[in-house]
């Protein structure tokens, strides 16, 4: 046996005999056990197991660090789950919505590019950075309201709200709750106007039958730990337009005009043969620059961990459903709808629950200000509707922008909404423990 071949068997062995230690110390170390009243219930928290563990040290064995095998292999299963054709890894869910806005702003797409001063409609009751791609292009939000019961857009509000200016509609698919796709999709189809579908709360949630991300010229989703599958931090872009991909791309890519995967050379087979704005003919295609990008691309030992997670996301999802489905029966059947606007799916969807909103209904002689504190205290943890009502934010004081309509129920949210967990690492135990702390908290709060 030559000396590169025992050496080669030699270092698998000892790689499996890592790899099988790392899962018997996941395996040993487990989960404490819920304790009612004692255990902290949050209300977003990732599923992590050996096979998790395994993966991740697998990649870091390589030492490759930078984007790999894995993100290969990750980007493909992942484009192949929301059924389009192509996505691409990077850093975060504001990331990829920052990929995919400034994508349709590239003077490669000459007549269609969405250029400064464009409007984009929008809704306020949102996280900031679906909304901040719009402002970071030079771009102008404008702002509709949304309903009480979805969370979701007002879609006869985003009719009225298109302009000769208005050259998109960049939106989330609320709490994992689809907006009313059919309604979007046509308004986009009538006025020519570019869709960005927010994903990051909504992986698996359909409309219609269909995939959300699949309805949009760009869809963007997000692996930090709260959401449905975790790499720690990361996102992606995804499109069934290879065009939009290959700019998002570039912008992810230091802004690069070149293509190859990192490690790789001359994968267009003219690298030295070409002649690109004021540049020498056969100036290095590696390092000529078409776009005002960015580094955002992702590791290989966060894609392990993406593979190994998206391989388990079907019953994350199927378990977030439960729960969301477990709640609504018991709060009903405790009267606590009384107390609370309960969500309710868009009509003709299945959503994939990111977390259980409620709304105070008027007249309650308690503020939502009180119910978080009293639910914090009794170890369930809450999150408001994100920034609430984006334009009384400090951050978009001064930003132009132009509203359409009353904000009414967006500043209801802004008021009186919270939202409570159904993440998979909540059960049985959880749940009941959560209803009755919130029997106990309608009774004792009152006057």
């Amino acid at each position: 046996m030559a000396v590169g071949e025992r050496d080669l068997t030699e270092l698998d062995v000892l790689r499996n005999t890592i790899l099988d230690l790392s899962v018997k110390y996941a395996e040993l170390k487990g989960t404490p056990a819920f304790e009612p009243g004692k255990t902290y219930i949050p209300c977003a928290g990732k599923i992590i197991d050996s096979a998790d563990l395994r993966y991740l040290i697998d990649s870091s064995l390589d030492m490759w660090l930078t984007a790999g095998r894995y993100a290969e292999e990750f980007e493909k299963a992942l484009a192949k789950k929301f059924g389009l054709r192509e996505s691409r890894l990077t850093v975060s869910g504001s990331a990829a919505n920052l990929l995919a806005f400034t994508a349709l702003t590239s003077w490669k797409l000459r007549k269609n590019r969405i250029a400064p001063g464009s409007e984009v409609l929008t809704v306020a009751a949102g996280f900031p950075t679906t909304v901040t791609p719009i402002i970071q292009n030079g771009c102008i939000p404008v702002f509709v309201d949304v309903d009480l019961e979805t969370f979701n857009v007002d879609v006869k509000r985003l009719e009225e709200a298109v302009t000769e200016k208005t050259r998109a509609v960049m939106i989330a698919h609320t709490l994992g709750n689809p907006f009313n796709l059919a309604a979007v999709t046509d308004l986009c189809k009538r006025h020519n106007l570019y869709l960005v579908e927010d994903c990051c709360d909504a992986f698996g949630a359909t409309y219609d039958g269909k995939g959300v991300g699949t309805f949009g010229d760009m869809a963007t989703v997000s692996f930090y730990p709260a959401h449905h599958i975790t790499m720690g931090e990361g996102g992606a872009v995804l499109s069934n337009r290879a065009s939009l991909m290959k700019l998002a791309e570039s912008y992810r890519d230091w802004g690069r005009d070149c293509f190859c995967a990192p490690g790789m050379a001359d994968t267009c087979g003219k690298r030295f043969q070409q002649k690109l704005g004021d540049l020498p003919y056969g100036y290095d295609h590696k390092f000529t620059f078409s776009h005002i990008g960015y580094n955002m691309k992702a590791t290989d030992m966060q894609a392990a961990i993406g593979v190994s997670q998206l391989a388990k996301v079907d019953q994350f999802i199927a378990k977030r459903r439960e729960n969301f489905n477990l709640l609504t029966k018991a709060f009903i059947e405790e009267g606590l709808d009384e107390h609370f606007i309960l969500p309710k799916a868009t009509p003709n969807s299945d959503p994939s629950w990111f977390g259980y909103l409620l709304t105070l209904r008027d007249g309650r002689p308690y503020t939502r200000r009180d119910a978080v504190e009293y639910l914090d205290q009794h170890k369930v943890g809450t999150r408001q509707l994100f920034a609430g009502n984006l334009i009384r934010q400090p951050a978009f004081k001064n930003v132009e922008h132009r509203v359409v309509g009353p904000l009414t129920n967006t500043d209801k949210i802004m008021n009186d909404s919270f939202w409570i967990g159904v993440w998979p690492g909540i059960g049985e135990a959880e749940r009941a423990y959560m209803v009755s702390v919130f029997k106990t908290m309608v009774r004792e709060l009152r006057p």
